[in-house]
């Protein structure tokens, strides 16, 4: 039997448990979506439900891989408080969930001004409880009771950690992804930790992604099929897991990931941890890469942008023509332009400079904060929420190709002011990952956009679930990601900018006015 690394990689929206050989290529994939369980009103993740289709696919796994090793990457923003056995004693709430503005002044109340923590922690302001000491605060404030009792505030990755092995640990990427709970200059637990009452019953020190936590509980090797011998790794945060191969092969600081999912995060590591003084109050940031050094951070929802626009669009286009949503938009939400009609649609809205898709579908999450969603045709303005209702749209919306298109130019926009904000230098490399690689009309966009910038797609088609593998291949074999190295190479194409194109940059500084 084949000897095998298991990766669970748990998305926001998909979970997946990816199965790596020992020389890293992807022999099976599963994944699965599930829904929110609801507490009083308020989507909590299904932790139990997650937790029986990873041990169950984990032992349809085990028939055909023998299974050395498992290691564990998730979205970030997401605690878990437990007992000592790790069973979970509050619920474990969507980072989404928007508790409103009075709830925001008493957390600032209590942990301190924005600024000054963005200066110590490296964490922005974000919206909702996408900032996981808010979310903690929130949890505290709705079971007051459950939260005193819990003796363990472990991050999403240690916490199915400790379902597996028994062991609570920590590591770099997850405590220091803007969580407000990481003080970068005392290299300990931050005063919100403290003012929380959670820096106890937070694991400590911090380990090295790679570092073994610990081997699979018995009941868990039954459940699963799988040896007791089994180790399981530290955990790794997604995006981190992402970069990691790149940190590993020796690019240093001069590329920007482009890492596209629900989150775009586009990282660029640095040499050391400083805000500039106008970049205090941004949604900008750092995280910790698994090597423990600074990665210049910023964010938005594109993903999830193009999701509800596209499905707008479909529905717009439906409303005109009397099918159903579904048959309209097919499975990319949009007809594609033949080849020769690409460049003269992109040069009809830009000469026109009238229709606009503006951000952001969740306020406050991304690079425009003061932002609402929004579509502009002429001197028309259509908010998301009017356009959902159906009460009113813009008429280009139900036209596919040129709606797409004009999403397109927004998402282009949306990621050059997030590299902006990520210090992109000029000749530096854009290594463009996840689901935006496979949408052509973004990446040449982008490409005519920063000529001075190359624009690459990588060839990894599950990005985050092989840096969590090559963690686990470290574990096993006693050595760094560094030392790995060889054993892959990074590829892909570089994305030729649209030739003929006319009137982007004046399209880009008409749609930034607009916000």
């Amino acid at each position: 039997m084949k000897k095998a690394i298991a990766v669970i990689d748990i998305g926001m929206t998909n979970k997946k448990i990816a199965i790596y050989d020992e020389e890293l290529n992807l022999l099976a994939l599963k994944k699965r979506l599930f829904e929110p369980v609801m507490v009083d009103g308020v989507e909590a993740h299904d932790l139990a439900g997650m937790e029986a289709w990873f041990f169950a696919t984990l032992k349809a796994f085990s028939v055909c891989f023998d299974i050395k090793a498992i290691a564990v990457c998730t979205h970030g923003a997401t605690f878990v408080c437990t007992d000592d056995e790790g069973n979970p004693v509050v619920p474990c709430f969507y980072y989404t969930h928007e508790p409103g503005p009075e709830f925001h002044k008493r957390f600032y109340a209590m942990a301190g001004r924005p600024e000054e923590l963005q200066a110590i922690t490296g964490t922005p302001n974000l919206s909702a409880m996408i900032n996981p000491a808010k979310g903690l605060f929130f949890a505290k404030e709705k079971c007051p009771e459950e939260f005193a009792s819990a003796t363990r505030v472990l991050p999403f990755p240690q916490y199915w950690g400790m379902r597996l092995t028994g062991k609570a640990g920590v590591e770099g990427t997850y405590i220091g992804c803007h969580t407000y709970l990481y003080d970068w200059k005392k290299d300990r637990y931050s005063s919100v930790a403290d003012k929380l009452g959670i820096t106890e019953k937070l694991p400590f020190p911090l380990h090295d992604s790679w570092d073994i936590l610990g081997t699979l509980l018995p009941e868990v090797a039954e459940k699963t099929g799988l040896s007791t011998t089994t180790i399981v790794t530290m955990g790794i945060h997604d995006s981190n897991a992402s970069l990691l191969p790149y940190l590993s092969k020796g690019y240093g600081t001069e590329f920007v990931i482009n890492s596209t999912g629900t989150w775009c995060v586009l990282m660029h590591p640095q040499e050391k941890f400083e805000f500039a003084e106008d970049e205090l109050g941004k949604v900008v940031f750092f995280n910790r890469s698994a090597y423990n050094k600074p990665v210049k951070t910023a964010i938005f929802l594109g993903g999830k942008e193009y999701e509800v626009w596209t499905e707008a669009i479909g529905k717009a286009r439906a409303a005109a023509s009397g099918a159903s949503a579904g048959a309209a938009v097919g499975g990319t939400g949009a007809e594609a332009p033949g080849p020769g009609d690409e460049t003269e649609l992109y040069n009809s809205i830009l000469r026109d400079a009238s229709e606009f898709i503006l951000p952001e579908i969740v306020p406050g999450s991304g690079q425009f904060p003061g932002s609402q969603a929004r579509a502009i045709e002429a001197t028309n303005v259509y908010n998301y929420s009017s356009i959902e209702k159906g009460e009113s749209a813009p008429a280009f919306l139900s036209v596919p190709a040129r709606a797409a298109a004009i999403l397109n130019l927004s998402l282009v926009f949306q990621t050059i002011v997030a590299l902006q904000r990520t210090g992109l230098k000029t000749g530096q490399r854009i290594y463009t990952e996840g689901g935006f690689r496979n949408n052509a009309a973004y990446n040449a966009l982008l490409a005519t956009a920063l000529p001075d910038n190359p624009v690459f797609l990588t060839d990894m088609s599950e990005a985050t679930s092989f840096g969590a593998a090559l963690t686990a291949l470290a574990a096993l074999r006693s050595e760094t990601p560094s030392e790995l190295a060889g054993l892959f190479e990074i590829n892909g194409a570089q994305a030729e900018p649209l030739q003929g194109l006319k009137g982007l940059e004046e399209y880009g500084k008409h749609w930034l006015s607009l916000i």
